[in-house]
Parts: C-alpha cells; sequence; structure tokens
C-alpha cells in the first residue's frame, strides 16, 4: 500500500557525481551568478522568513515592485490565497532536497497580479533559503486568450443555435411550400407542412423520396433539365410543372445553396398566376388586372415583385413577366434612390399612397412621368403591396425634376424634396432663378438685350449663352455671331 504521506514530502535530486564534483570547483559568487542566470527571479530568505536578496533578469520584473520585498516577509508579498503555499515552501526546504513547484500570486502596480512558480532548497542546517522563481506571465497570458477564445467559441455556439431554431421556426411556419433537396442524389431532405399539403403527403413520406418522383410523369424531364442547369450553371429559370396525384399545376423555383459540405437545392412551389393564391371566383378579376391600360404590379413585403401586367411590362420596356418577377421594384420606379424609399416609407406607414408623383425608367433608358398609387395588403397567407402605375400626359408648363424643364413655384420646389437629391435640387434652383432674372430683365427693358445684359451684370454675350441655355427669346444670326 502507497503511504500518502511520504508523497507529501520533498522529493531530493541526486545530481551525478560529475556534477557534484563539478559543483564543487565554485565559489559563493559563481554560485549565485549560475542561479541567477538559470531562473527568472530569485531570492534569499533568512531564518525568519524575511527576503534578504532578491535577483531578476528583465527590467519588466523590475516594474512589478520586486525590489520593494527587501527587508519585508516573504509570506507579505503574496496575496492572500498564495499565503499557506509560501509556509510549506519555507517549511519543507531542508538540505540535500528542492521542494516540489508551486504557483503563488503578487500583487502588482499595474493591477494584474504577477503569477510566479516557486521552489525553495537550503544549503544547510538553520542557513537561509535559497527561493528559485519562474515567471509564468506569459503562460497566464495565453489562459487568458484561451478563455476568450473559449468564450466567444461558447456565444457563437449559441448564436448559431438560436439562428438554427429561427430557420426552423420559420420554415416550418412558412405559408409557401418549400423543399430542400440534395443536389446530388435528388433526394428530399426537408420539407415544411405547407409543402406537405399541397402535394397531399404525410411529411414523413415524402422524406427520402425523389423530387422527380413528386410530379407528373409529364414533368420529370423539365425537372431533369432544372437540376442539370443548376450543377453546371448554379442556376435555373422558373419551370411550370405539375403535381403527382392530380394536385394540379404549380411554379417551379430553384435556388442551389452550399451547407456544411454538402450541396442542396431549395424548391419553392408556387401557385400558377404569379405566386398569387386566386381563387376560382377571382379568375374574371384577374382577367381585368391583366388587360388595364394602367400598371399593375404587386410585391411581396420586401418589394420583390410577385406579378405584373402588360402595362407595366410595357413601360418597365420588358417582354414577358419572367423577366420582372422576383426582381425589386426600385430597379425601375423612381428617379432617385430616395424617392422611391419615400413612398416605400408612406405606404408601410399609413397602409396606402395616392397620387404619389414619380418616374418610371425603362430598361433601355427611357423614362415616363407616372403617377402611382398603392396599398398594403398585411391580411392572408401572404401579405403583399400592390401598386397602380399611371402614366402622366405631357402637359405646357408641367414640371419636371430632370431634364431643361423646371419648376415653375416655390410650392413644386418644395414638393420635390425627398424625390430628388439636395445637390439636384440646389442646381436646379438655381437654373430658375437665373431664368426668371432673365426673364424680368427682358421684360422691363422692352426686349432691349444689350440694357438688359447691363442690368443683369453680363455681357452680352453671356447673356446669350443664358437665354440659349433657357430658350429664352429667339436669337437671330447676328445674335449668334456675337456668342
Amino acid at each position: 500500500m502507497v503511504n500518502l504521506t511520504s508523497l507529501a514530502r520533498p522529493i531530493p535530486h541526486r545530481p551525478s557525481a560529475a556534477l557534484q564534483q563539478a559543483a564543487g570547483l565554485l565559489d559563493g559568487e559563481a554560485t549565485g551568478i549560475l542561479i541567477a542566470a538559470t531562473t527568472d527571479l530569485s531570492l534569499v530568505v533568512d531564518a525568519d522568513g524575511i527576503i534578504r536578496d532578491a535577483a531578476f533578469s528583465g527590467e519588466d520584473l523590475g516594474a512589478e515592485g520586486v525590489e520593494s520585498w527587501l527587508g519585508r516577509p516573504w509570506i507579505d508579498t503574496v496575496t492572500i490565497e498564495s499565503r499557506p503555499k509560501i509556509d510549506a515552501l519555507l517549511r519543507d526546504a531542508a538540505p540535500g532536497a528542492i521542494t516540489r513547484w508551486r504557483q503563488v500570486n503578487h500583487p502588482s502596480p499595474r493591477g494584474i497580479d504577477l503569477p510566479v512558480r516557486y521552489s525553495t532548497m537550503r544549503p544547510k542546517v538553520g542557513g537561509p533559503v535559497i527561493v528559485l522563481g519562474r515567471d509564468l506571465r506569459s503562460v497566464a497570458a495565453l489562459q487568458r486568450r484561451l478563455t476568450e477564445t473559449q468564450q466567444a467559441l461558447e456565444r457563437d455556439y449559441v448564436r448559431l443555435r438560436a439562428a438554427e431554431t429561427r430557420y426552423k421556426l420559420l420554415f416550418q411556419l412558412s405559408g409557401e411550400p418549400v423543399l430542400v433537396v440534395d443536389a446530388g442524389t435528388r433526394r428530399v431532405t426537408e420539407v415544411n407542412p405547407a409543402a406537405a399539403r399541397r402535394l397531399g403527403r404525410p411529411q414523413k413520406r415524402v422524406m427520402g423520396q425523389d423530387v422527380v418522383e413528386l410530379f407528373d410523369s409529364s414533368s420529370a424531364r423539365d425537372l431533369q433539365v432544372l437540376f442539370a442547369g443548376l450543377r453546371v450553371t448554379g442556376q435555373a429559370a422558373d419551370l411550370q410543372g405539375r403535381l403527382a396525384g392530380g394536385r394540379g399545376e404549380t411554379r417551379i423555383s430553384a435556388s442551389l445553396f452550399r451547407g456544411e459540405t454538402a450541396t442542396s437545392v431549395l424548391l419553392r412551389l408556387s401557385p400558377e398566376q404569379g405566386g398569387l393564391e386566386i381563387g376560382n371566383g377571382s379568375a374574371n378579376t384577374l382577367g381585368v388586372i391583366a388587360k388595364l391600360p394602367e400598371g399593375f404590379v404587386v410585391t411581396d413585403t420586401a418589394r420583390r415583385i410577385l406579378t405584373a401586367n402588360a402595362a407595366f411590362l410595357d413601360l418597365a420596356q420588358l417582354a414577358t413577366e419572367e423577366q420582372v418577377r422576383g426582381e425589386p421594384l426600385e430597379r425601375w420606379l423612381g428617379r432617385e434612390e430616395t424617392e422611391a424609399q419615400a413612398l416605400f416609407a408612406t405606404l408601410q406607414e399609413h397602409g396606402s399612397v395616392r397620387h404619389f408623383s414619380t418616374a418610371l425608367r425603362g430598361s433601355y433608358g427611357s423614362s415616363e412621368d407616372v403617377e402611382v398609387a398603392a396599398v398594403s395588403v398585411t391580411g392572408g397567407d401572404q401579405p403583399c403591396f400592390g401598386f397602380t402605375v399611371r402614366s402622366m400626359p405631357r402637359r405646357p408648363g408641367a414640371s419636371a425634376p430632370t431634364g431643361t424643364g423646371l419648376p415653375r413655384s416655390v410650392e413644386q420646389m418644395t414638393e420635390l424634396v425627398g424625390r430628388v437629391s439636395m445637390k439636384t435640387l440646389v442646381r436646379e434652383t438655381t437654373d430658375l432663378i437665373e431664368k426668371l432674372c432673365i426673364e424680368a430683365a427682358l421684360r422691363i427693358t422692352r426686349d432691349n438685350r444689350a440694357s438688359a445684359a447691363e442690368m443683369l451684370g453680363l455681357s452680352r454675350q453671356g447673356l446669350y449663352a443664358k437665354m440659349r441655355r433657357y430658350g429664352i427669346g429667339d436669337l437671330d444670326s447676328h445674335d449668334i455671331e456675337l456668342n
């Protein structure tokens, strides 16, 4: 049986005969130099536990106040929890043996305790104790960094768990049928309740199925082409498919994404009518909207287009509805980015917008002044925004915030705030003032341009340049030559 008491006694280090012989050749000064060179911190403590001498390497230990320990009890230089270790180090010091190493902490003027690992030995009975110390600040710094890294990993893990929980909750509660399919095997790995209801099968029976088997045989070829395109290019156009079991037609949208080491495909099964649930009784309404002479657009709450009629496609200079579906409405609507933001902010705040004047930009550079009315539909399974876009007839004197037309009044200028940038507004205000001043000067001088130029403090050439810029009056050939 092992005697536990013997384990507590210091374990003597027995040097070899050659080492003992070499140590015998060293005098006291050489021994002190050797101890100071092989330790970070060495102390000489007398029989009363008072520090009589200290040697340390490096100026950084001097900044920790080691020199102030001289003449003080060794036990008073450490923190409270380290005092029992100092008692043990002094008690176990004996001739011919070296005590086991113990870590203690010294209070530091820098605010962070100084960790030191100590061992002691007593050269002769009743003599002073030699204390050998090793600086553990680098080890403590590594431990702190390890602890901080572990805490950061724990925080990231908690965030990932929360994100996963939110994803699963949204996936299960989403009213849109969604399938997650393995890109290589085409096996369904996840299915939400909405998709199970749309397919007319329990979720457990859908899991693990080849996604092609969930559709009618007439759609199998199109689905195979869709997956082949995703593997090659990473994207594929939406297609129209027919569900198995006579569940009707659906629009299939596919998106490729990578998670961990597997590549998956997100399949969305949208209703046939551009992503909106249209009942049988609303077929006539849908036909009327499609043939409206004014533009009609429906977007989701993220302002991405779900459906658009032919009039809107004409204004946007596009041929098919597929070119706008899924795109943000502000890609075409609004002269400035702030103008579209003002429209959407008003719609979200008040639920509806009327007579909002803006412009609709075509895909090939055209710009049409339009008036927008919008409504927010928050009820139902799929909240959405509806917009009607009416082309504005061009009227003489109508204001236009871009081009050569200028606002004609302060009220018209203030109406542009929030629709165009301040830089544009200031530039057009300056142009408006110049035009009004020139017209007033010509009116006062009864179209005497030389007098008008003198009144305005301009040269005749400068006046003619500004008149031509703003389209004021008629310039004859003589005036053009002067300019």
